[in-house]
């Protein structure tokens, strides 16, 4: 009889350990690119604004990838339903807190602050729906985390203005990576496919990343 791989949430043990680790080193990277940011700031004299937008961005990026990684690491299944609660939470958190530094600081104009207010609003209506009754509409949580990170179009043009081609670019491809990663995401037949998905999620924060820290850090 051949013994089957010890399973959790859906994933064997080996792809927990693969999920975990991916996400881990989103975790270093989040704290080293929150270190990174606030140096710049502090070094070109930024300002309160950029401060507190590079912080909440970081602890946004911190706070996903430690939730996601805790998620996936602890086998208890009690403490499991909570960290995913946590963990698709934190979700919203990232997409706002990615947005101030461009609104905020690239920007800081009347649209892009109308932007951001639209944004946190929708990130804390996102949180409330995740921890009431998300669990009745699993399609809906997917289909806003995309359409709010696709919001960014009503400010494209202001950014390509002040940002240049290559902040832009940047940009635009993290969002393409985030999207294209949902594919595997859904997909959960195909083995590692949550691993993956964490792969094309690093992606998308480093692209975003070296937007912030190369183009608005510098704008």
């Amino acid at each position: 009889m051949v013994q089957k791989p010890l399973m959790t949430q859906g994933y064997s043990l080996a792809e927990e350990i693969a999920n975990s680790i991916s996400h881990g080193i989103g975790l270093v990277f989040g704290i080293v690119g929150l270190v990174l940011l606030l140096v710049q700031a502090v070094e070109a004299n930024a300002g309160m604004t950029a401060i507190a937008s590079y912080s909440l961005y970081g602890g946004s990026m911190i706070l996903l990838f430690l939730a996601s990684t805790l998620y996936h690491a602890i086998p208890h299944q009690r403490a499991k339903i909570w960290l995913k609660k946590f963990d698709h939470c934190a979700i919203y958190l990232l997409i706002a807190g990615t947005y101030t530094p461009f609104l905020l600081v690239g920007l800081d104009s009347p649209l892009a602050r109308g932007l951001m207010i639209v944004i946190w609003s929708l990130a804390l209506c996102g949180i409330l729906f995740k921890l009431t009754i998300a669990h009745r509409f699993k399609v809906l949580s997917l289909v806003t985390y995309l359409a709010m990170g696709w919001l960014s179009l009503i400010v494209v043009y202001q950014l390509a203005i002040k940002l240049a081609i290559g902040g832009v670019t940047l940009l635009a491809v993290g969002g393409v990576v985030y999207s294209l990663g949902v594919i595997f995401y859904v997909c959960k037949r195909i083995p590692y496919s949550h691993a993956i998905w964490h792969g094309f999620v690093l992606g998308g924060s480093v692209c975003h990343f070296l937007a912030i820290y190369l183009y608005v850090g510098q704008a």
